[in-house]
């Protein structure tokens, strides 16, 4: 049984729940932004536009290698990431997708960090393989290992940003009970 001091009033309850289903809208939309960022680049260059698609190039540069060789291409052009970087963040975007498909929103107790480190395992062999030479991975290894990161990623990030949200919410709602 939890203590009085935990009980939380089922107007608050409710619009704790109102509060979740925002966080998670806004963050899968941040999350498709950056996706599509990601394809910005190719798609502008191939049309000629250098002075868009040469920043974003360059940004995409500090968090990914950009080697041409493990990139997808859209009409000849890299995309703005490699592969596996392209597997994260639309691991990403399918992992909010499908999150309220098996579990509430508004639930913030976090799943077993276990499931993090395992989702890190494929990325390590298929990394781990080519480093040594004992095979060399492909577009494809590097894009599943790299959406099956991606994926578990985001079902951390939802439960966290709705928490921080929730704690927002929960000290103004506490600091108005006490006036």
């Amino acid at each position: 049984m939890a203590a009085s001091e935990e009980y939380i009033p089922q107007v608050i309850a409710a619009q704790f729940r109102r509060q979740a289903l925002r966080v998670w809208i806004v963050g899968l939309g941040v999350v498709m932004f950056w996706l599509v960022l990601i394809l910005v680049p190719p798609i502008a260059k191939a049309d000629g536009m250098t002075q868009l698609s040469a920043p974003l190039y360059k940004f995409f540069s500090y968090i990914c290698h950009q080697i041409p060789s493990r990139s997808f291409f859209i009409d000849g052009e890299p995309f703005g990431v490699c592969s596996r970087c392209f597997g994260v963040y639309f691991g990403l975007v399918l992992g909010y997708l499908i999150y309220p498909l098996w579990r509430k929103i508004d639930e913030i107790e976090p799943v077993s960090k276990v499931w993090l480190f395992a989702a890190c395992v494929p990325i390590a062999i298929d990394w781990a393989l080519t480093f040594f030479g004992i095979w060399e991975n492909t577009f494809l290894s590097r894009f599943i290992t790299g959406l099956i990161l991606g994926a578990a990623c985001s079902t951390f990030i939802v439960p966290a940003t709705v928490e921080i949200t929730r704690n927002f919410t929960w000290k103004r709602f506490t600091k108005q009970q006490e006036l």
